[in-house]
Formats: structure tokens, C-alpha cells, sequence
């Protein structure tokens, strides 16, 4: 009698007010991902993306759905996180797509080619351009599911062990590059190496290689390369924005429930915009503590870059010729690519070019007294 009495003045609504929240947190299930990562946890930058994500979605879901990350080789090695996702070893993984051109060139397009996008324009491209669209069409034969879920913006152009004045200087130089990046400079004598981010160090300091390029002051400073190579050139010109990427497998992600697709996805977008802030907090201190031990700092020379990119044109050329999954991409790609430059050389260029000036002019003007 008192049950009938308090429905029928409380009535549906304040029942389901009263009770929907917990029933609806216990009809979620429990989900147990891994995720493995190509980094060392000693980057707190790159491979902190992946705890972004996954501390955002067990706060999200009331710790329902739990991603524990791995770092790269504690599972599978830093380069076979493609073969674990796609074989579902594991649920997903964190990592530059370009690491795997070698299974196909296309995968560069997810991260970085030479001469491309920065991270704004990545960006762009990726969520309104269409990118996203092609590279999960991509993907598909690899059973990927992809997220942008990370960008280093521009990156330096690495650590040499003598100066590097002119195209001659590049013959025969053993250099870690990643991606695409080493293929232009293979035409002009260099020899590219595939390094994982935790042995460049070691390779470098034993002379196995001559040169490393890895992401920016701030990560560079904590691998240590400025105490066993002086010359640090800028700009890394095959990486303007590399985008990291969230690779889920395709199963894997249809099996979420609809609220857990879109945490995910938010998660990753909230470690694409996280990664790119804390580099451009964190390497302006980090470029000054590496030029006050006695770093050298330079810019590679126009002729250097203009060979670079007359070489970069001739591989995409080359590569889209033989691969079609690369020319449908690369197509779309370049036109996208050239707006963006349009664009960017107007407001942003003037500004930043009017910054800049205004900044070293300030800092040479004599104090007042």
C-alpha cells in the first residue's frame, strides 16, 4: 500500500530521476584494453599521449573501461605494434604511422611526408580535409581503426657529428631518420637507418651512426645526443606537423558500445591538442640549457633545402607512379597541401615574420636608463 501510494505521487519521472544514473553506470560493461606504444616512458611527451588517453577514459567511464599502456618492446617491439594490432595481440597501439612505410608508403600520410603539412594543416587536412576518410580506407586491409591522437609540430633537423655546410657533406653519412624522410635523402648519398627512439643513443655515441634526428630540444635533451654531437640543424623538413596516431583494431573497436567509441575518440583528440601544447611549453627552456652547453646551432643552407625538395618531388612522382593506393592519397593530398601554403603565407606568415622581428629588435635595443 505504501509502495502504490509513493508511485502514484512521485510518479515515473522522479523514480527515473532518482534511480537512472546508477542503473545506467552498472549496465556499462568492464572493458580490459593494452595498448602498446613505439616509445620509451622516458618521453614523458610523446609516450605520455597514450596515458592521456587512457587515464581520460577510465575517468570517463567510472574506470568501466581500462587501457593499460606498454611501452615500446615490453609487449612486441617498437616497430611490430601494426602486425599486433592487426593480428589483435593487442586492442591498439600508439605510434607514428610513417615508421611503417616500408609495408607501404601510404602509411606516411597519417604522420608526416617531407615538404608536408605542419600540425595545424595536418590537423586540417585530417578533420576537415578529408584525410581521415582516405586513411581509414587505407587502413582497412591492416584491420586499423585510426585516431590522430598526437603532434610534435615541427621538429629539428637533428644532431651531426661535423658541420654540414653544403649537399656534398650529406654523402655517405649514416643518419637515423624516420619515415619517409630518409628516401630524398638517399639521392643525394645519405644513408638512412630506422632506428627505435631508445637505441639512437647508444648507435650514435658508438659511431654506428654518423647523425640522429629525433623530435625537438626537449626530448633531444633528455636522449643525451648534444654529448656526443655538437651541430644541431633545424628545420626537420620531412616532419613540418608529424601526427601520432591511436591504431585500434577495427573488431576490437566495433565491440565498444556506442558511449565508449566516443570517449575513446574524445580522448584521443584531447592527446593530439595535450602533445602539441606541452612541446611548445617545454622545448623554448630546453633549446636555451642545450646551447648553454655549448650546442651549435644552425640552419640547414638554402641549397641543402632546395635539393631536399627537388628530391622530395621526384620520390612522391616516382612512388605514386607504382602505388595507387599512394597516388589516390597523394592527389587529393597535394592540392589540399598547396591551399594551406596560400593561406598560411598571408595572416599567419606576416605575423609571425613581423613577431619575430619585433622580438630580436627588442631584445638589441640598449636598456633605458
Amino acid at each position: 500500500m505504501e509502495r502504490r501510494s509513493f508511485v502514484k505521487h512521485a510518479g515515473l519521472a522522479g523514480i527515473l530521476a532518482a534511480g537512472s544514473a546508477p542503473v545506467y553506470a552498472q549496465a556499462q560493461p568492464e572493458v580490459k584494453w593494452r595498448l602498446a606504444s613505439s616509445f620509451p616512458k622516458s618521453l614523458d611527451t610523446i609516450f605520455g599521449a597514450a596515458d592521456v588517453i587512457s587515464k581520460r577514459v577510465a575517468a570517463a567511464t567510472d574506470g568501466k573501461f581500462q587501457i593499460q599502456v606498454y611501452a615500446g618492446g615490453e609487449l612486441v617491439p617498437a616497430f611490430g605494434v601494426v602486425d599486433a594490432v592487426q593480428n589483435a595481440t593487442v586492442q591498439c597501439a600508439h605510434t607514428a604511422p610513417y615508421y611503417f612505410f616500408g609495408k607501404d608508403p601510404t602509411f606516411a600520410f597519417g604522420c608526416a611526408i617531407p615538404f608536408g603539412f605542419n600540425a595545424r594543416q595536418q590537423n586540417a587536412w585530417m578533420y576537415h580535409g578529408g584525410g581521415i576518410q582516405l586513411m581509414r580506407e587505407f587502413y582497412k586491409d591492416y584491420n586499423i581503426y585510426n585516431l590522430p591522437a598526437g603532434n610534435t609540430g615541427a621538429q629539428m633537423g637533428g644532431w651531426f657529428r661535423k658541420e654540414i655546410k653544403t649537399v656534398a657533406d650529406l654523402k655517405g653519412l649514416k643518419m637515423r631518420i624516420g619515415g619517409t624522410g630518409g628516401l630524398p635523402l638517399q639521392k643525394l648519398g645519405l644513408i638512412p637507418q630506422q632506428i627505435p627512439g631508445g637505441d639512437i643513443y647508444p648507435s650514435l655515441e658508438k659511431g654506428t651512426i654518423d647523425a640522429a634526428e629525433w623530435v625537438g630540444p626537449y626530448d633531444d635533451e633528455k636522449l643525451g645526443f648534444y654529448k656526443v654531437a655538437k651541430y644541431y640543424y633545424y628545420p626537420g623538413w620531412w616532419e613540418g606537423g608529424p601526427e601520432l596516431s591511436l591504431f585500434v583494431n577495427i573488431k576490437a573497436f566495433e565491440e565498444l558500445p556506442k558511449s565508449y567509441q566516443a570517449i575513446l575518440e574524445s580522448a584521443a583528440a584531447e592527446a593530439n591538442l595535450d602533445m602539441l601544447a606541452k612541446y611548445d611549453a617545454l622545448n623554448p627552456p630546453a633549446l636555451r640549457r642545450l646551447l648553454a652547453n655549448g650546442v651549435k646551432l644552425a640552419p640547414f643552407s638554402n641549397d641543402i633545402m632546395a635539393a631536399c625538395y627537388k628530391a622530395t618531388t621526384e620520390v612522391y612522382e616516382e612512388i605514386a607512379a607504382k602505388n595507387a593506393k599512394f597516388a589516390k592519397i597523394y592527389g587529393p593530398w597535394k592540392e589540399f597541401r598547396t591551399a594551406q601554403v596560400e593561406w598560411f603565407s598571408v595572416a599567419e606568415n606576416r605575423f609571425d615574420n613581423f613577431m619575430i622581428a619585433a622580438e630580436r629588435a627588442g631584445r638589441a635595443a640598449p636598456a633605458k636608463k
